[in-house]
């Protein structure tokens, strides 16, 4: 089950690996995201953790390789990794981190356990993560996941949009992954209205979609 934020004063430590760690006891999690954000914006440096120590638990951000790590040592030590295809993502973890530690990050985007998957295109990532869901009930919770991040329903009600005003050259591993699982799922993209991105993805209102897209809106 996953771990919930526990209200009174927790410690994280900041850190670089210059030696010049920042230890912070906080009473929340936006106060938490608060010091991390001024420690993060305050250097210069190729990676930055955040560790929780008692709950055995961090997060890694790695900026020059476009990269996030979250680790878990508690009862089942385990390692995941995230390719960062957009440079404003890195914070963002941060605050799902200090509000539910390692399993606050589940939908933040394709995480591997093989650090060497990062390396492989966007496109066979999106092809890899989307294998991994086997049951229309996964396929439909990822999709809603893909749409929670940068999507929308278009004002007519008759499309749903996903990757709203990005272009193509951004988010390619979901892009690819949503594509497969749209497949998957029999639901078929319609073109995009004039004026459309290029990184637009249009398909049909779809019941199942609607459904799902209550719990992310």
């Amino acid at each position: 089950m996953a771990r919930r934020y526990n209200p009174g004063p927790r410690e994280f430590v900041f850190s670089t690996g210059d030696g010049d760690d920042q230890r912070v006891s906080v009473g929340d999690p936006q106060e938490a995201y608060v010091a991390f954000s001024a420690f993060f914006r305050g250097r210069d440096a190729g990676t930055y953790v955040i560790e929780d120590e008692t709950a055995r638990q961090r997060l890694v951000l790695m900026p020059g390789q476009a990269v996030i790590s979250r680790q878990d040592g508690a009862d089942r030590p385990r390692s995941e990794y995230l390719r960062v295809d957009r440079a404003n993502r890195h914070l963002p973890s941060a605050i799902l981190f200090f509000e539910n530690g390692y399993a606050g990050l589940d939908h933040f985007g394709q995480w591997f356990s093989d650090v060497t998957d990062l390396d492989a295109s966007p496109e066979t990532r999106g092809a890899v993560r989307a294998a991994a869901f086997t049951t229309e009930a996964e396929a439909i919770e990822e999709v809603g996941r893909i749409w929670g991040d940068s999507g929308i329903v278009d004002p007519t009600d008759q499309y749903v949009v996903f990757f709203d005003s990005l272009e193509a050259d951004e988010d390619r591993a979901e892009r690819a992954e949503l594509l497969t699982l749209l497949e998957f799922l029999g639901i078929e993209r319609v073109e995009a209205l004039a004026g459309a991105a290029s990184g637009e993805v249009w398909v049909r209102t779809d019941p199942r979609l609607h459904r799902e897209f209550a719990r992310w809106s």
